[in-house]
């Protein structure tokens, strides 16, 4: 009978635990159109598959004791399980705990979970709903925070790290999901600011909301923060689900191979007449992106920031990839600010856990102006450029279109290492462009003209009979091959092939010093 005890006692303080703050805050909860913590594990995890640990944590601060005694697990679920059957280590602020307040325990229970999944070489989903630091615990919960963005630090690049943001994330619990490799937000109920709407009005006097200071949107359009926005969370679950299929375990794995019945010699003809025949005539580079990848299936990051550059991930012949490629509907595919750190970040991201980079080309240049040059786009360009330098992942550059300057060196030329340069017969690439050459190069003709006019327009013709081809660039070398563009899809899959088996060096040294 004494055994039976206490099975029953552990299964009622297993219920209890499972409780959180109790029926009312759950309740409460849900009328927020939130969910709970352990039920944002079920959506993210394979049925059935989640073990926690630490149930029975709770908070060591006095001050809370007799109010926290029942509440076990001090405001956070910590365990792991699996995603398409793969280990995932996952941690979920529960917000019906103190609001999800950050305490000594519970940043022990976050650390404890974040060296686990180094320890074994499994990716970390971090589910955030929390108020901040509990200000009851004082200057040990400012600790806890620091020794979770150490881990943040420590095992970037080593393990895929993903933040899931569904409710507010202020002050100091922004940095964790910042250092992260990719930010999940939900719109209506997720936040993310350093100082709230209050201390904004009280400190600059500007009336803001707490969705137009830091909400989903915010972060997906202007700040660039987040990469992946939803409208509800069982979507931005299924969304970290699909994430997940294209990432490894760590950084000492590739990606998994994806089997699909999409052919490898599979012919698209509408991609010969894709490039219209006006250099100045904008298309989708998303078509050239789908036509080409397996099923169809693109998986794009940061979506609705600096649209001029698109990224994202996909298939050839089940291996996954990384794509990176101007778009002409944008700013005519123009390189600036925030389009150059968009790239670079990505680019790092896919260097990092092995995944090789495709990389479609239609630039004519960086953008003009005093905007971009005095936000830094010097400073912003050279990460792109630091960024394809320093990979040593295969990389394939498609040029389709407009290759012109300093733009064509950044965009994984062949000098940054660039492993396979194709180029489609529609390709230009030169300094820069006809118009902007012929005005340099032959002003003195060109002003002395009877008719300077016509002399300019035939100097531009000229000029782009002369260069703007992808022969010139082909005969050195520089092209390793001009392709039909309906081939493009055979062509990436045989390279890729080619180089499975890269290796690649840097030079010894602690690290290097990217312009940030």
């Amino acid at each position: 009978m004494n055994k039976e005890r206490k099975i029953l006692e552990l299964k009622e303080k297993q219920e209890l635990a499972k409780m959180g703050g109790g029926q009312k805050q759950i309740d409460k909860q849900h009328q927020k159109g939130k969910l709970t913590a352990r039920e944002r594990i079920s959506l993210l995890l394979d049925e059935n598959s989640f073990e926690e640990l630490d149930m029975f944590r709770v908070s060591n601060n006095e001050a809370n004791s007799a109010e926290t005694a029942h509440m076990y697990g001090d405001g956070i679920v910590t365990g792991y399980g699996t995603i398409h059957g793969r280990l995932v280590f996952v941690y979920s602020f529960d917000f019906t705990v103190f609001g999800g307040s950050l305490s000594q325990v519970v940043a022990e229970k976050v650390v404890k979970i974040q060296q686990m999944a180094a320890k074994v070489g499994a990716p970390i989903v971090g589910i955030n709903d929390s108020g901040g630091a509990r200000i009851q615990e004082g200057v040990d919960s400012l600790a806890g925070y620091t020794s979770i963005f150490l881990n943040n630090v420590l095992y970037s690049g080593v393990i895929p790290q993903i933040s899931a943001v569904v409710g507010p994330a202020a002050g100091g619990a922004v940095y964790s999901p910042a250092l992260t490799d990719f930010i999940f937000m939900v719109r209506s109920t997720s936040f993310m600011f350093l100082t709230g709407p209050k201390i904004v009005k009280a400190v600059n006097h500007e009336d803001v909301t707490a969705d137009e200071l830091g909400g989903a949107d915010v972060h997906a359009s202007r700040s660039g923060i987040t990469h992946f926005t939803y409208d509800d969370e069982q979507t931005l679950f299924a969304g970290i689900r699909t994430l997940m299929k294209y990432l490894p375990q760590n950084n000492t794995e590739e990606p998994p191979v994806i089997p699909n019945d999409d052919p490898v010699d599979r012919i698209e003809p509408d991609l010969n007449y894709i490039v219209p025949d006006n250099a100045n005539k904008p298309y989708d580079m998303k078509e050239v992106i789908l036509k080409v990848l397996d099923n169809g299936e693109f998986v794009e990051v940061q979506e609705a920031f600096a649209p001029n550059v698109v990224i994202g991930f996909g298939e050839l012949n089940g291996r996954v990839v990384g794509v990176v490629a101007n778009q002409p509907k944008h700013l005519a595919g123009v390189l600036d600010c925030n389009a150059s750190s968009k790239a670079a970040r990505f680019i790092r991201t896919c260097d990092c856990f092995n995944i090789p980079l495709i990389t479609f080309e239609d630039v004519p240049g960086f953008m003009p102006g005093t905007v971009q040059e005095f936000n830094g786009i010097i400073k912003h360009g050279a990460k792109m450029l630091y960024a394809y330098a320093e990979a040593t992942v295969p990389k394939i550059t498609v040029i389709t279109r407009k290759a012109y300057g300093g733009a064509f060196c950044v965009m994984n030329s062949k000098h940054l290492r660039g492993d396979i340069s194709y180029a489609w017969p529609s390709a230009e690439i030169a300094v820069m462009g006809p118009e902007g050459a012929s005005q340099i190069i032959y002003a003195k003709e060109v002003q002395d003209a009877e008719n300077p006019e016509e002399k300019l327009q035939e100097k531009i013709q000229e000029y782009r009979d002369k260069f703007a081809n992808p022969y010139v660039a082909a005969g050195k070398g520089i092209i390793d091959e001009v392709i039909e563009p309906k081939v493009t899809r055979y062509k990436l899959i045989k390279a890729l092939e080619m180089l499975q088996n890269k290796r690649d060096t840097n030079p010894p040294k602690k690290h290097g010093n990217i312009p940030l």
